[in-house]
């Protein structure tokens, strides 16, 4: 009996040893240069394992999971309803993966109908401070750096043991709990943290484009000035599941499309002229 116990204590340590983490933040966001009072709010995910790390948005999260359903049930993104969609859009279309080993910082984002992914290659150089304080239960320490044409000030802890963070900041001797760029644009909170069986896996709609960073950078541009170009494959497998894909059905006059389309990216990059990156 006694050996059993031994066993049965060593596979419980296993099962838990091999479990992940999932760190929830509220991410604040003032995507509109022109107008700062707009505000968006949402949660991410940032999970956590002993192989990488994965940050993605909470409705990215959900709304995959309503297109799975759909799929599995045989309906097709068509059995999905506007309303369904509308009620998980998200501002962070984006993901952005940690390999452990490595050390290198993935992020992939789609563009039109396809998703690029490029490593990133610019180092987050950070100043540690002295400075303590203590945010919700963890006692935190100061760390500032200069990233992407943003200054960010980061609050990190040991209190927990990993060494990570939301989006693409790292990099410090422990998890951080809250980081803002000193314009008040985009701050990343620790709300809670729980225990999952896995990180989870994204839907990949469309073909993945290996990249640079800079050619990502071109793409995004050329999207905005001319994102009918990034449409010219046909059918429904690879376009965005997004609210803003659905159509109207029926026979559309391709002409009219164009100009819908264009119109819709116009509109969406006006609102989006204050991304987290500046440079």
């Amino acid at each position: 009996m006694k050996k059993i116990g031994i066993i049965a204590l060593a596979l419980f340590i296993q099962h838990i040893s091999g479990q992940s983490n999932r760190f929830v933040y509220q991410v604040t966001m003032k995507p509109d240069a022109e107008n700062k009072t707009d505000i968006k709010t949402e949660n991410a995910y940032l999970d956590i394992s002993a192989e990488k790390s994965l940050f993605y948005s909470e409705n990215r999260f959900k709304r995959d999971s309503i297109l799975q359903k759909a799929f599995s049930g045989g309906g097709g993104r068509g059995s999905v309803s506007r309303e369904q969609m509308e009620g998980v859009r998200t501002n962070i279309n984006y993901s952005v993966e940690k390999d452990k080993a490595s050390q290198k910082t993935i992020f992939k984002d789609r563009i039109g109908r396809d998703v690029y992914v490029y490593e990133e290659d610019r180092p987050l150089n950070w100043k540690i401070s002295s400075e303590t304080t203590k945010i919700g239960d963890y006692k935190v320490q100061k760390a500032t750096t200069d990233f992407a044409g943003r200054k960010w000030t980061a609050w990190f802890t040991t209190d927990l043991p990993y060494q990570d963070g939301p989006y693409k900041f790292g990099g410090l001797p422990g998890l951080i709990v809250k980081v803002e760029d000193e314009n008040g644009d985009y701050s990343f909170d620790l709300m809670k943290n729980y225990k999952i069986a896995e990180i989870s896996t994204l839907n990949q709609f469309g073909n993945t484009l290996k990249v640079k960073r800079s050619d990502y950078v071109k793409q995004q541009e050329k999207f905005k000035t001319d994102p009918m170009s990034f449409m010219q494959s046909g059918g429904g497998g690879g376009f965005p599941a997004s609210p803003r894909a659905g159509g109207g059905g029926g026979n559309q006059n391709p002409a009219d499309m164009r100009k819908r389309m264009e119109e819709r990216v116009k509109q969406e990059a006006k609102k989006n002229s204050n991304p987290i990156e500046l440079q």
